[in-house]
């Protein structure tokens, strides 16, 4: 679920990367850019189903070559920086908010704790997927490199973002990057050596973003084929056409996906609230991910196991509440469709479902029942 809804938002910043070239992308909800958005997604769709390893070349060459304008943008800013402007009323700003925030006073107009909830989703939006090394396991060769993958892959990811955060600093004040239009990386280049650098990067933007597209195009379908084998989709998703691709769970995928895009219609801010979502959705499976190794660790009885599960789990609950829970409210309407899928799942087993289960299912679903409701009412707004 939170893949699909990734390609939701890949989508909507990918329509304002065209925007660049074609002013009527620039919101990346307008229904001009929907339907490029959806003609693209359509076409990935029909290429992963060529074939999942044909695809993971692709996105190889993909990855080489988005690389190149990131690090044409880090050598210019580089060239560009000016250390007085990214020093300029730093301590003073340190002292102040640091004094303030002692003493119980908002630090800025919002205060320091609802900064720091503000970037909490985007923080975790960034870095969903770095786990898609481990989905893919599966197809590779040997399954240490999967694990090899995932660490060299957060590493260099963490390196780049650190870098390009901190190098417009040098470049521009705070007010005059809060004025850049989005993308702020191609507005950004574009000042600093003109028409030229926003276009370079535009291009380098909507070739990144085609990469982790097709990427995340062939991640929910691994999810569910891995679920239908643990019988618990119907054997539907997992069953492969003649390429080896499961057709069937990606054109499921892409329906859901569309339906999404279409959504954006009716939001003004169509990236925030799609990767929102997505972030949601997925933090839910980290929470998971953490009490499992948790309560691994505990029947080890080894500490290097139960240490990291809890600081997962306290991390990404309390990242979550302090997002906002009407993010997970809203992931929960689509958890409808996941019981009817699982409950046929069952009956096509011969499985029972337990009590507890049907317990679960049933709460949830009121909680679903009353996002909708709160969707038509006003009380949830997107």
């Amino acid at each position: 679920m939170s893949a699909w809804l990734g390609n939701v938002a890949f989508a909507s910043i990918m329509m304002s990367a065209f925007g660049y070239f074609v002013p009527e992308f620039k919101s990346g909800n307008s229904i001009s850019a929907i339907i490029f958005a959806s003609l693209i997604s359509w076409g990935l769709t029909l290429l992963v189903t060529r074939g999942v390893e044909a695809a993971a070349i692709i996105n190889t060459v993909v990855t080489i070559c988005k690389l190149i304008p990131l690090f044409a943008f880090i050598i210019v800013a580089l060239l560009s920086f000016k250390a007085g402007i990214f020093t300029e009323h730093f301590w003073v700003n340190f002292g102040t908010n640091m004094h303030n925030q002692a003493i119980f006073m908002p630090a800025t107009p919002t205060g320091i704790m609802a900064q720091i909830k503000g970037c909490i989703l985007s923080m975790m939006w960034v870095f969903v997927g770095i786990e898609g090394a481990t989905m893919m396991a599966g197809r590779a060769q040997k399954k240490s490199d999967a694990g090899r993958a995932t660490i060299i892959g957060l590493l260099s990811l963490l390196t780049l973002y650190v870098i390009i955060s901190l190098l417009p600093y040098g470049y521009l004040t705070q007010n005059q990057l809060l004025e850049l239009h989005h993308p702020a990386l191609v507005y950004l280049f574009k000042d600093l050596v003109g028409d030229l650098g926003g276009a370079f990067i535009s291009i380098g933007l909507i070739i990144s973003i085609m990469g982790s597209w097709l990427s995340w195009t062939m991640l929910p379908v691994e999810a569910t084929s891995l679920m239908a084998k643990q019988k618990l989709l119907p054997q539907w998703f997992g069953q492969l056409n003649k390429a080896k691709a499961p057709a069937n769970s990606l054109w499921l995928t892409q329906i859901l996906v569309q339906i999404f895009l279409i959504s954006l219609i009716f939001t003004n801010e169509a990236y925030n609230f799609a990767y929102s979502l997505c972030t949601a959705a997925i933090v839910v499976c980290y929470v998971l991910v953490g009490a499992y190794e948790l309560k691994l660790g505990l029947q080890k009885r080894q500490l290097r196991i139960i240490i990291p599960g809890f600081i997962a789990c306290l991390f990404e609950i309390t990242a979550i509440t302090l997002a906002g829970l009407q993010l997970l409210w809203l992931c929960t309407i689509a958890y409808l469709l996941g019981f009817i899928l699982y409950i046929s799942a069952k009956k096509e087993n011969q499985q029972i479902i337990k009590r507890y289960e049907w317990l679960a299912m049933g709460v949830i679903s009121v909680i679903a029942i009353l996002a909708i409701v709160g969707l038509f009412t006003g009380l949830i707004t997107i």
